[in-house]
């Protein structure tokens, strides 16, 4: 489920699974194969809630600064970034 597997590389992990030592059987491989085509992305939008934290990125803005004068001269033309991320609580 992390994975978020279509239904080519679940049905390519399904088939090595029937094939290993221990593995699940071609029954099983049908049901995990139905239910992940039925609930694939529910399942997904749920790992995604859990790892998410309460706020979210509403918005971003960065740019690069040049310092064109400084009493060093190696310290000119060095690159500064600066990132201004406004954040949210999730649904709002």
């Amino acid at each position: 489920a992390s994975a978020d597997m279509d239904l080519n590389q679940l049905e390519a992990f399904l088939t090595a699974q029937t094939k290993k030592q221990g593995g699940i059987t071609a029954d099983q491989a049908a049901v995990i194969a139905k239910f992940w085509k039925n609930h694939r992305i529910k399942i997904h939008e749920s790992l995604i809630n859990q790892s998410r934290w309460d706020n979210v990125l509403k918005n971003m803005n960065w740019r690069v600064d040049l310092k064109s004068q400084s009493r060093h001269i190696d310290q000119i033309n060095t690159p500064v970034a600066i990132v201004e991320m406004e954040l949210g609580k999730s649904g709002q």
